[in-house]
């Protein structure tokens, strides 16, 4: 049984974690709205207990084309307003972001045999690294914590979407091509929503490709525009990827909101 705080400021429940899924997925409630499990006086979001999330919270995210035309430019203005206002967080993050992932591709090098080493680490980073920026994104305190989000809001999920994702693409990729540059781009929010809503891994990769797919042209172009940023960060004697990497990372991430949490 939970207790949740609505809109107006007042208590609804104890109510039984259907009841709390169908308000979410009525709209009447969201994955950031304050709960209590019955018997406990700690309030928490919805986001926070997995028995609310799930199908609940994939029902809250709107279907293809219910979600306005996603506006790649404003994305990346967007982000150069969060990264001005949060330079040196954004940037710490993702520097530790960068050596962590530099650092497991290291080791999968030296043990090319056990190709789940990849998996086993970098999804939960890429999560966690979302997960901050989010938070950031929101207006809610992010801290080093939530950067490792990706180890405690559902490692296991990611480690499963790390696997999927990359098999998918990889079979795609050698058959035609066509259709594993498709899921790279169709599942771009897969760690994203494991995450942030804990939908299991399936939930997590079909529901960024549903998103994905009504705008899979501008997400492309959202990607594509990020590699002249590299390019510019690259010649500026690699120091200005430390602006480009959390600019980028911030455009996606709005990208993410825009599509996922309209309204928000």
């Amino acid at each position: 049984m939970f207790t949740i705080i609505g809109g107006d400021g007042k208590e609804y429940g104890p109510v039984p974690a259907e009841q709390v899924r169908a308000w979410v997925a009525g709209g009447r409630a969201n994955l950031q709205t304050k709960a209590r499990a019955a018997g406990s006086e700690e309030w928490l979001t919805v986001a926070d207990f997995p028995e609310l999330t799930g199908q609940g919270a994939a029902a809250a995210i709107p279907g293809p084309g219910r979600a306005p035309k996603l506006d790649i430019i404003d994305c990346y203005v967007r982000s150069w307003a969060l990264l001005k206002a949060n330079f040196w967080p954004l940037v710490g993050v993702s520097v530790i972001a960068s050596v962590l992932l530099l650092a497991v591709m290291w080791v999968q090098s030296l043990v090319a045999y056990l190709p789940i080493i990849t998996p086993l680490f970098a999804g939960a980073i890429v999560g966690g690294w979302y997960y901050y920026f989010l938070r950031r994104i929101r207006g809610e305190t992010a801290t080093l914590g939530d950067f490792f989000g990706g180890f405690t809001r559902g490692y296991g999920t990611l480690v499963a979407v790390g696997l999927l994702v990359t098999t998918f693409t990889m079979v795609g990729l050698i058959c035609l091509v066509i259709p594993g540059i498709y899921l790279i781009v169709a599942y771009s929010f897969a760690y994203i929503l494991a995450t942030d809503k804990r939908l299991s891994f399936w939930d997590s990769m079909e529901t960024s490709r549903r998103t994905i797919t009504a705008q899979w042209w501008r997400i492309l172009g959202l990607m594509l525009l990020g590699i002249p940023f590299v390019l510019l960060g690259l010649a500026a004697l690699g120091v200005g990827l430390l602006v480009t990497i959390p600019l980028i990372m911030g455009a996606q991430a709005y990208a993410y909101e825009d599509l996922c949490n309209p309204g928000r």
